[in-house]
């Protein structure tokens, strides 16, 4: 008879037991794992005096979760620590190498534990992201029985991977990225612990060099522990120091998915820190995004969206500027052509700004798909056969260049559009003066429709 993915279920262990304890090959980060909540670091809404978790976990009422937050921020520890308090089975289970042939056989197997013995099971599927909508909707119906406690995690959006079914059924839980003072704090308990820690050898470090181990992490105490166990076992005379960090570090690795909401978190940044004629910030959001290995090119592409859409006519060199960058760039590649791309930035952060071609554009849009098309007026339709003219195409045309105002007075939008305004310039920068030529070609044209026989 097969295996049952239960047969080797550990018995549960008592509310006061937490997870065995890893080997003293284990990596540090492993051997690190909080086995209680009271080991958690940061996460102080979710596991403080009073957070949900501490109070759902008290009251044996853990309901189906979604943990969402960067790498390192305690997905997985939060989950084992459930495991080792809950009176439900745990089962963990990976997205990444799991099917919807799997999904099914865990759920079959927790309805029939449930009957049998009228425990629930709790399921731990990391990285549940990756599941695509029809593995998604193989949980439903589990966890509205029941007879499932789904535990997910995940870095990406629950709200653009999680089918809105799924979403609803669950709590989300967001973790964020541990402050420098938390993994400072993290990182003096790995050096001080002798058990599970580093406190047996010895080894002794500055708060200089912890804080930049912390800057390092970005965040990551996953990362923290392993850039200290590194340290560690480089460190002179058994003493880390900055120079020792360095060393071992060698360059940070920024958070970053190309395809993922960090993504376009940064870019984010980037886009408003322009649009709020911030130099500094938009140079180091810029600078974030080259160093954690975007494409300058898809940079380039945004601010020359940037040139038109918030920039626009305010100041008409803006656009040439961003495409000469982009062009510049693509001459000389990286590093050289990343000044090009800079410059570029910070021409368009000192811009005057104005959204009024971006904003005359969407209207003018939103017009043309809400009303009906309705028809060319006749005096400005092209009228190239004698049938044409016979109709009336091209009935009244006045030729602007030879008259003495420059316009011809001609109703231009048809009929039931006359006298709609999509372009209103706010008269920033060089709009200052498009916006008084405007006003004296409307004028004009207003005048001279006046003088024109009916």
């Amino acid at each position: 008879m097969p295996r049952s993915l239960f047969d080797d279920q550990e018995p549960p262990r008592p509310a006061a037991g937490g997870p065995a304890t890893p080997s003293a090959a284990s990596p540090l980060a492993e051997r690190m794992r909080p086995r209680t909540l009271d080991e958690v670091v940061g996460q102080r809404k979710v596991v403080g005096e009073g957070g949900f978790l501490r109070r759902a976990i008290a009251a044996d009422r853990v309901p189906s979760l979604i943990f969402w937050g960067p790498p390192g921020t305690g997905k997985t520890t939060l989950a084992r620590i459930l495991a080792s308090v809950t009176a439900s089975h745990f089962v963990p289970f990976s997205a990444v190498t799991s099917g919807i042939k799997e999904v099914k056989e865990v759920m079959a197997e927790a309805v029939r534990l449930r009957k049998a013995q009228g425990r629930r099971t709790l399921l731990f599927v990391d990285e549940i992201h990756r599941f695509n909508r029809a593995q998604q909707d193989a949980f439903l119906p589990y966890v509205e029985s029941g007879d499932v406690v789904l535990v997910g995690a995940t870095t990406e959006n629950p709200s653009f991977e999680l089918n809105a079914a799924l979403l609803s059924r669950c709590r989300v839980i967001v973790l964020e990225g541990l402050g420098p003072e938390d993994l400072a704090a993290l990182l003096r308990r790995a050096l001080a612990d002798p058990e599970r820690g580093l406190g047996s050898a010895g080894i002794e470090a500055g708060d200089a060099a912890l804080a930049e181990l912390a800057q390092l992490a970005s965040g990551d105490a996953r990362k923290a522990l392993n850039l200290l166990e590194l340290a560690a076992a480089d460190a002179d005379g058994g003493k880390i120091d900055e120079e020792t960090v360095r060393r071992v570090a060698q360059r940070k690795v920024l958070l970053y998915d190309k395809s993922g909401e960090e993504h376009y978190n940064l870019i984010s940044a980037l886009h408003k820190s322009m649009r709020e004629s911030d130099p500094d910030a938009s140079l180091y959001w810029f600078a974030r995004m080259l160093a954690a290995g975007e494409d300058p090119l898809y940079v380039a592409r945004r601010m020359i969206r940037f040139a038109s859409e918030d920039v626009g006519l305010a100041d008409p060199q803006a656009l040439p500027q961003t495409l000469a960058a982009r062009d510049a760039f693509h001459l000389l590649g990286s590093p050289e052509g990343e000044l090009a791309l800079a410059q570029a930035v910070v021409y368009l952060a000192l811009a005057p700004k104005s959204v009024a071609v971006y904003d005359g554009y969407k209207a003018a849009r939103r017009t043309v798909e809400e009303r009906p098309a309705d028809p060319v007026p006749l005096a400005i339709r092209n009228a190239p056969t004698g049938l044409m003219k016979e109709l009336g195409y091209g009935a009244g045309y006045v030729y602007a260049p030879h008259t003495e105002e420059g316009v011809g007075g001609l109703d231009c939008l048809p009929e039931s559009l006359q006298g709609t305004r999509f372009y209103e310039p706010k008269g920033e920068g060089a709009e200052a003066e498009l916006r008084a030529r405007l006003e004296r070609f409307r004028a004009l044209r207003q005048e001279v429709k006046g003088k024109r026989p009916t």
